[in-house]
């Protein structure tokens, strides 16, 4: 048989207090006296007194968690960027709901009105698609504050955390320019998204300055998966020879690990046959050899930094937003033609 939950008034009689003076000491209250919280807290330990955080919410009007909406779980920058945002949110006293659209607009939709629906205190944003009427309307409606992650949704009082992937893209493209390479191939996911727009403007960008011609060199997108990328690699890759790439910008986890299956499974080593540039630097891209450039991001620290903005929000600060940096590292795969 179950045993009955400890109540408020369980730990009031056991401590010998007041019910109204286990609830000031629960609640860091000033007026409590330190016997009265030595009685209260060893009450609550004996008996295994767990508050219950529903009923707090209805008392305070808050519920100490704030949402967060991503378009991929499986993308390692969200598992890092969350470590980010929960060390700086615990400290402030706040959890983490984490909910995940799979990369579905419609399912963003349905998890930020369902969020709303449960009175959470906040939510981030790191959606699917930010050309959405839909969601700009339902981020409107939310009473609560709002931190938009690494997307654009214009006229919207919210705070917004972005990377400067443009410039990152720009750095690696103008240093391959300079390399001699005239042929390169940036291969990048939706344009649905901020990201993969600011990469192909920073390509562009890069191009632009050097008054080469990028005919050959526009941006191929909507490369959404791995499998995707490793096609679109082979295509490129089976080009004749004067039309084929000498170098490739990956712009994102799942293209570099799509194109890079394809350039092994050709033969092709980066570095020697083709100059190769990673847009994010993942764990297992440090330990190969030969070491691959890469453009990339401190994840951990964009989520710290999203966090610290939602916690001065929540504390009445006004939104703001914030522009990280991306940083090229060229390395052994940035090679002259």
């Amino acid at each position: 048989m179950t045993k009955p939950k400890s109540t408020i008034r369980d730990v009031a009689i056991k401590a010998g207090v007041a019910v109204s003076s286990v609830s000031r000491v629960l609640n860091n209250h000033p007026s409590a006296s330190e016997s009265m919280i030595r009685r209260v807290q060893g009450a609550v330990t004996e008996l295994d007194f767990r508050p219950n955080p529903a009923a707090k919410s209805l008392r305070t009007g808050t519920s100490r968690i704030i949402g967060l909406v991503v378009r991929d779980l499986s993308n390692s920058f969200y598992t890092e960027m969350m470590k980010g945002m929960e060390e700086v949110l615990h400290k402030s006293g706040y959890s983490l709901l984490v909910m995940n659209s799979d990369i579905d607009s419609d399912s963003d939709l349905s998890k930020l009105t369902g969020l709303a629906s449960i009175h959470i205190d906040a939510i981030f944003l790191a959606t699917s698609t930010d050309k959405s009427e839909e969601k700009i309307k339902a981020i409107s409606k939310f009473k609560g504050s709002v931190v938009i992650l690494d997307r654009e949704f214009a006229n919207l009082p919210v705070g917004t955390v972005l990377s400067d992937h443009a410039n990152g893209v720009y750095l690696a493209t103008k240093d391959l320019i300079e390399l001699g390479h005239r042929n390169i191939a940036l291969i990048a996911g939706t344009t649905e998204i901020r990201p993969t727009r600011e990469r192909c403007r920073g390509f562009l960008d890069a191009f632009k300055e050097s008054s080469i011609s990028n005919e050959s060199n526009t941006p191929i997108t909507g490369i959404a998966s791995t499998s995707l990328a490793r096609a679109a690699t082979k295509k490129l890759m089976n080009l004749p020879k004067g039309n084929r790439p000498t170098a490739i910008i990956s712009g994102g986890i799942d293209v570099t690990m799509g194109a890079l299956e394809c350039l092994t499974e050709m033969g092709l080593t980066p570095g020697k046959d083709i100059s190769f540039v990673a847009c994010d630097d993942l764990p297992w891209l440090q330990i190969m050899r030969p070491r691959i450039s890469t453009v990339s991001r401190d994840y951990k620290n964009f989520g710290s930094t999203a966090a610290n903005l939602m916690i001065s929000m929540l504390t009445g600060q006004k939104p703001e937003t914030i522009l990280l940096p991306t940083i090229y590292e060229s390395r052994d795969t940035s090679q002259p033609v």
